[in-house]
Formats: C-alpha cells, sequence, structure tokens
C-alpha cells in the first residue's frame, strides 16, 4: 500500500452521497493517472461505494473517517485494502492489525505520533494540515521520529503540494479537491479526471 502511494504520491478522499457513482468516479480518476481512492464513511453510500470499487483491479480503495472498530470492520470486509481514521484510535488500529490491513490514523501531536509508533506503525495521516500549520509543521515533528511517514490532508491544494512533497517525511497528500462531492453529484468526470491528471502532475507522481 505504501508503494502504491508513494508512486502517485497523490491520495483523493471522496465523499460519494449515491453509490451509483462509484465505478464513474474510479474511471475518472484512473483515466486522471491516480490508482487509488480513500472512500470516507461519512455518508450511508460509503460502504457501498467502497463495494463497487473493490471490484476494480485498476484502483486499490480504502476506507476514510474511520472512528470504531465495528466500522473497520466493515469495510474491510466490504473490501477496503487500507483504512484511515480522523484522530488516533486504538481499538481501530488493533482491529486493523488483526485484520492485517494497512491503517492510517490521524494524527495532529506528538503524543499522537508517539501512540501510532507504540503500535508499531510508521505511516500516520497529519490532520487537519494546513490549519495545524502546514509543512512546516510537519517538517518539526519529523524531526524526533525520523522513521515516521506522514500524508497530510486536510485544506491541501495543488498550490501547496509541492511545499509538502518537497519533505522527506511525507509519503504523500491527501487532497479532496480533485474530486469533491458537487462535482461527482454532478456526473463531471472530465474535470475530475483533469484534476487528478494536474494533481499528479504537481505532485511529481506517476501511476
Amino acid at each position: 500500500m505504501d508503494e502504491q502511494l508513494r508512486i502517485g504520491r497523490v491520495l483523493p478522499v471522496v465523499v460519494i452521497e449515491d453509490a451509483r457513482h462509484a465505478d464513474a468516479l474510479g474511471s475518472a480518476l484512473v483515466n486522471g493517472g491516480l490508482a487509488v481512492a480513500e472512500v470516507t464513511l461519512r455518508t450511508d453510500a460509503g460502504l457501498d461505494a467502497i463495494k463497487s470499487l473493490a471490484v476494480r483491479d485498476d484502483l486499490v480503495v480504502g476506507a476514510g473517517t474511520v472512528l470504531t472498530a465495528a466500522q473497520a470492520d466493515a469495510a474491510i470486509a466490504a473490501g477496503a485494502r487500507f483504512v484511515v481514521t480522523p484522530g488516533f484510535a486504538p481499538a481501530v488500529v488493533r482491529a486493523c492489525q488483526d485484520a492485517a490491513v494497512p491503517v492510517f490514523p490521524g494524527v495532529a501531536t506528538a503524543t499522537e505520533i508517539q501512540m501510532a509508533v507504540d503500535a508499531g506503525l510508521d505511516i500516520v495521516k497529519f490532520f487537519p494540515a494546513q490549519q495545524l500549520g502546514g509543512a512546516k509543521t510537519i517538517k518539526a515533528l519529523s524531526a524526533p521520529y525520523r522513521g515516521v511517514r506522514f500524508i497530510p490532508t486536510g485544506g491541501v491544494t495543488t498550490a501547496v503540494m509541492p511545499e509538502y512533497l518537497a519533505l522527506p517525511a511525507v509519503l504523500a497528500v491527501g487532497a479532496t479537491a480533485i474530486a469533491p462531492a458537487d462535482l461527482i453529484a454532478g456526473e463531471q468526470w472530465d474535470e475530475i479526471t483533469t484534476r487528478a491528471a494536474e494533481a499528479l502532475a504537481v505532485a511529481g507522481g506517476a501511476a
């Protein structure tokens, strides 16, 4: 999973209101060069969207906004290949580790990073990135945690992606602007493909 992120260096974070849009969304992202996506569980359609995308062989789909172990179990059963949480959730981490599924817990402080390290993890989501000081904060936090890699998410646009990706500690960036809910609802697949390609170019990755 970390290799997939290292290649493209962009993780689109999506909120889907209608699971029937999932396959077309997957095609739009793939056409733009991205081969991985995080579908959040912020809507009732999240799990069904994951199920739809999980059958594709050209896209790795994961579950985001996972708050409980029960949600983690359901997402994994639906086909999620990785799990992302907004904050450090020990029960979710244990559930994913028991299922041998990669988990990227959200962190905002050195204490939470230490908790991740103690749990045997070396990849974390830094959230909300821009609101917490952006690349400068990650640079400071990564100094004592040299083995930890970060996925900054939250307010990350193509304008600031280079600041994050210039840091050796940053594995990839998470971005909601590639496929926002309004574009998905409006079935604007060409625009999503364009945004995916632009983000990939800015990040310097290659699918």
